[in-house]
Parts: C-alpha cells; structure tokens; sequence
C-alpha cells in the first residue's frame, strides 16, 4: 500500500475492466477522487449535448441515398428541441401538413414502413442508422415491400404510428436516439409495432435497445430485428405476447457470430 497516495483503492477495482459503469471508483477522504469527479462531468457533458444536439437531416439523407434508400422527411407537431423537451406529447404527433403529404402519396399499401427519428440522441442517430439498416437489408425477405425510409425530427417512438398508419403499412419500425446515459450518449434504439395506428401503446411493441459497436453490434441488431419482423407477420402481433427467441436461430456464416 502506498501511503503517499490520498486515493483509497476499491478492492473491487479488477471489475472496471469489464464494464463501462462506473464501478469501484474509490475514494479520496469522504469524496470520490477527483480523475473520476472530472469524468463524471465529462459523461454528463457528453450526455446533455447529445440530448440538445440537432439532427444533421440533410447528412443523413445523403448517407441513405448513396446506400439506394428511398427518403421522405416529415416533422413532429414539436417544433423546436425546447418545446420536444417539455412537451413529449406534441413528440407522438405529426405536423398536419405532413400527415395531409403522406396521406396524399398514393399507392398500393406497403409491407414495413421503416422510420429513422432523432428522438433523445442525435448522436446515435447520425453514428448507426445507416450502418444498422445496410445490415438489415441483407436478412429482409425480397418479396417484402417497403415505404421510403421517413427522417422524423423532434420524434418520439409512437410518432410512427401515424406514419405508418398514413402508408396503410402493415408493420412499423422505428430507429430511435435512446435517452443518454453517462456511458451510453449514443445508443440506438428499436421499435418494432405490428399494425401500427394512432392510440398504440408501448405494450403492443418490440424493443431492440443498445445498439452501438460497444453494446448491441450492427449484424447482431439486424439479425434480432429481422427474426421480430418474420415471427410479427406469422403471428400477427408484436409486443408482450411476441418474445425475442432469436438467440435459438443461427445467423448467417458470413456475420461472424455463430449464434446470437
């Protein structure tokens, strides 16, 4: 023991290794040292930015253009970061103009309507929507068809209820900015609702959470949402009563994972 050192070791500080959390941080006196006083503001920064941060729509539309995607844009009744903040009600709406275009696109019904929204992290909108769906590309059915893949500002989940509802599609999926934690500011969400409307509820949905390279990784996240997608057509539901069995399927050779 180091009798210089004013820092008192956790004994369980072997841990640390295996975990973003904050664990065995140890103490100096009554208090936490302060390198570790100095990364909780940094997490906490990291956290409150991504939050704020707007969404570089016109990036993220091109990323998806060059990978083939076909793209549409829509707002929430939310119009500024401000008003989605405190008001997570006008999140779950879609702006009347928006809903009257869509409604007005025309066309056979759609199979999957896929929605990218900010939600609570940009961030992870901007680092994994695109990677995610080229991932899920390779696991979707050919004969299925999709609507144009809706950019959704100032978004809450069941903002694609409405979207979906308006395509006359038989099943949402929505990527989403999950809410911040301070080792996660980026961490993407999904939410899988089989004939999705307006008065949905989260009961009646999947949830895919984490993914990010240093939690849930794309090929796995795509082969988790795929396996929801064919078991939600087969069975005609998603939600409690549709559990996520695909840890007994094999993914494909190719992934690098020989079982999820």
């Amino acid at each position: 023991m180091n009798h210089d050192d004013p820092v008192t070791r956790s004994p369980w500080s072997d841990w640390r290794g295996a975990t973003p959390a904050r664990v065995a941080l140890g103490r100096a006196g009554a208090g936490m040292p302060t390198d570790e006083v100095l990364r909780f503001g940094w997490a906490h920064a990291m956290a409150r930015d991504a939050i704020h941060a707007a969404l570089d729509v016109k990036e993220l539309e091109a990323s998806l253009h060059a990978d083939g995607w076909e793209i549409a844009q829509v707002h929430s009744r939310a119009q500024d970061r401000a008003a989605y903040l405190r008001r997570p009600d006008l999140g779950r709406q879609l702006e009347p103009d928006d809903a009257s275009r869509l409604a007005a696109t025309g066309g056979p019904p759609r199979d999957v309507c896929i929605v990218v929204g900010d939600g609570l992290s940009s961030l992870a909108v901007s680092r994994h929507a695109v990677p995610l769906l080229a991932a899920l590309r390779e696991h979707l059915p050919p004969e299925l068809s999709l609507t144009p893949i809706v950019i959704a500002s100032q978004a809450r989940v069941a903002l694609a209820d409405e979207i979906a509802e308006a395509f006359g599609s038989r099943l949402s999926i929505v990527l989403i900015g999950e809410r911040p934690g301070l080792s996660s500011p980026d961490s993407l969400g999904i939410y899988i609702t089989h004939t999705p409307k307006r008065g949905r509820h989260d009961a009646e949905r999947n949830c895919i959470s984490n993914v990010r390279p240093e939690g849930l990784p794309y090929p796995m996240a795509a082969f988790k949402l795929a396996w929801l997608v064919r078991e939600a057509f087969r069975r005609g539901l998603t939600g409690i009563d549709l559990k996520d069995e695909s840890d007994l399927a094999v993914l494909p050779s190719n992934s690098g994972t020989a079982l999820l």
